[in-house]
């Protein structure tokens, strides 16, 4: 397998890989110990929050809350995207033109998302980027550093743990967040 991660590489996160508190949680720690370089705006953060508001008043303070705490762990995350940039930008929904300038005014190498049908590789390569799906990504940190992924994915097992009560095995948690290659590469470990 050719691996899409690397020390160093900067990855626009895209929300809908943000949301699910799993996924953030994992590669946000892989992100700590250095093995990639997270980057996201403030619009794909509010993006984040409001897709709570659904869930109720209560979810959706704690994801503001979520929110903040992202931001001031990571403030070199923050990519400040000049104004009218998006507007020269073309894709399949309009409504997701903001991530691409954010990308490309974070000089990022990729577009971590798992919404494939919105971000064309044709579009995307024309702008020197490339699309990566969570699941992928993962394997490719997990062959580049299976240590530090392992221990990542051990701590957030065992949060999920001790916040519902619940015993999470590394796999199992990982299935229920349906990185299913990912998990089944834990496995095999």
């Amino acid at each position: 397998m050719t691996s899409d991660a690397s020390p160093g590489r900067r990855i626009l996160i895209d929300a809908c890989v943000l949301y699910p508190t799993v996924l953030r949680e994992v590669l946000t720690g892989c992100a700590e110990r250095g093995l990639f370089v997270p980057l996201w705006s403030e619009r794909i953060l509010e993006e984040w929050a409001r897709a709570t508001v659904k869930l109720g008043e209560a979810a959706h303070l704690l994801a503001r809350g979520e929110v903040a705490a992202l931001a001031a762990r990571f403030p070199q995350a923050m990519v400040r995207v000049p104004q009218g940039m998006a507007e020269r930008l073309w894709l399949p929904d309009p409504d997701d033109t903001h991530v691409l300038a954010a990308a490309i005014a974070g000089r990022a190498e990729a577009i971590l998302t798992l919404n494939a049908a919105d971000f064309p590789k044709g579009v995307l390569a024309g702008e020197g980027l490339v699309r990566l799906d969570p699941d992928n990504f993962l394997l490719g940190l997990l062959e580049v550093a299976p240590e530090a992924v392992g221990a990542v994915v051990t701590a957030v097992a065992a949060e999920a743990t001790r916040l519902s009560g619940e015993d999470w095995t590394p796999q199992r948690l990982m299935k229920k967040a349906r990185l299913h290659r990912f998990a089944r590469a834990l496995g095999r470990r």
